[in-house]
């Protein structure tokens, strides 16, 4: 039965602070981040998510990389026993829902743009959003020779090379590439810091020159099996306005039963900090479509979630205690165990899928798979 059982632990990740590492660059929080990690050990998460930031890394000169703040914190992470996915975080981080802080694209890109300003997205009033360099600068060697996906890669590669030890260790067990505005893969169409408000609708964000001109995008396989993250897991649709007409669970129900359907490793997480069994109930549910399977492997399941984020409040009171028991539920009211799906260690890139295959497989056809109302392991 235990074995069975097992076979419905869904992992349960948490997402470290935004300002866990400073504006310059440091990590000056280690007694606080020690006793947050320590905490959430004790509530039996299996790890953590943290996002390394692009513009503080290589924020001073081009090709001049800091990782040593990160190695401090990743250190921590070690000792405490577990495990890490880092996000390649190439965006801004200020101006959208939960950013208390402002980290903004390295300077010296910014620099370019103040003379071509065509290097960010840009709307049909000509204003600019300088949180993520617009697709149409992908293959064009405009910043100090070196183009946008050349600098990305280059990121990447000194994360690999300097952060070898904590793969090579098994600490590091998952690596998440950001993808555009909020590390999302849509056009910032709806930024709050240029005054859209919930629920407005967003606008197109394509009239940069190089859009204009050659409008791509560009993608590549990972040579692993492919996994996907998405968000919004713990809404429900009562709970939106009505001027909205906001679907939260119908959608989050078609992507995942499209992402099931194509064989991937999904996971999710939620898109606002909540801290109630509602939102937690939805979560599981959500987690496990057809509830618990007594016989062994649930038909559908999530690879894993991650819940944002840690804070202060997390930790207090009835919240932890909450939280504690939403993990539990998550790991089929199981202990934690290190060894439930283990991830192959990463390798590097197959060669790039032509768009027209990515286009050829990205048609919807098929209707949701079934969901159950409520999970059948409430909080």
């Amino acid at each position: 039965m235990a074995g069975n059982a097992l076979a419905n632990y869904v992992q349960v990740y948490a997402m470290l602070p935004l300002d866990i590492i400073t504006v310059d660059n440091t990590f000056e929080k280690e007694d606080e981040t020690r006793a947050q990690l320590k905490k959430l050990t004790e509530a039996g998460v299996d790890g953590v998510m943290i996002d390394v930031w692009w513009g503080l890394v290589e924020g001073k000169e081009p090709g001049v990389y800091d990782w040593s703040a990160y190695k401090q914190v990743f250190k921590l992470v070690q000792e405490a026993g577990l495990k890490l996915q880092a996000i390649m975080s190439c965006h801004q981080c200020g101006g959208n829902v939960g950013d208390v802080v402002n980290i903004p694209i390295p300077q010296w890109v910014r620099d370019v743009g103040e003379d071509n300003p065509d290097i960010f997205y840009t709307n049909r009033e000509g204003v600019r959003n300088i949180e993520y360099l617009t697709l149409g600068v992908d293959d064009q060697p405009l910043f100090h020779g070196r183009t946008a996906i050349q600098l990305y890669a280059d990121y990447m590669k000194s994360f690999r090379e300097n952060m070898a030890d904590f793969l090579d260790a098994g600490v590091i067990v998952d690596i998440e590439v950001g993808l555009g505005p909020a590390g999302e893969m849509r056009y910032p169409s709806y930024p709050q810091s240029q005054g859209w408000v919930y629920p407005g609708i967003g606008e197109f964000i394509c009239y940069d020159k190089y859009l204009k001109a050659d409008f791509k995008a560009a993608a590549a396989a990972a040579g692993h099996p492919a996994s996907m993250n998405f968000t919004c897991a713990e809404m429900r649709d009562n709970e939106q306005s009505s001027e909205a007409k906001s679907a939260p669970e119908e959608l989050v129900q078609q992507v995942l039963s499209a992402g099931w359907r194509e064989g991937l490793n999904l996971a999710c997480e939620n898109a606002l900090s909540r801290y109630d069994a509602t939102a937690y109930n939805t979560i599981l549910r959500n987690a496990r479509p057809q509830g618990i399977n007594k016989n062994g492997a649930p038909e559908h399941k999530l690879y894993g979630f991650t819940y944002l984020r840690v804070s202060d409040e997390l930790f207090e009171g009835e919240n932890y205690t909450t939280f504690k028991t939403f993990v539990r539920r998550m790991h089929a009211n199981l202990d934690y165990n290190p060894k439930v799906d283990p991830v192959a260690p990463l390798k590097r890139s197959k060669p790039e899928i032509p768009i027209e295959e990515i286009l050829a497989v990205a048609q919807p056809r098929l209707k949701p798979f079934p969901f159950e109302k409520n999970t059948d392991l409430p909080v």
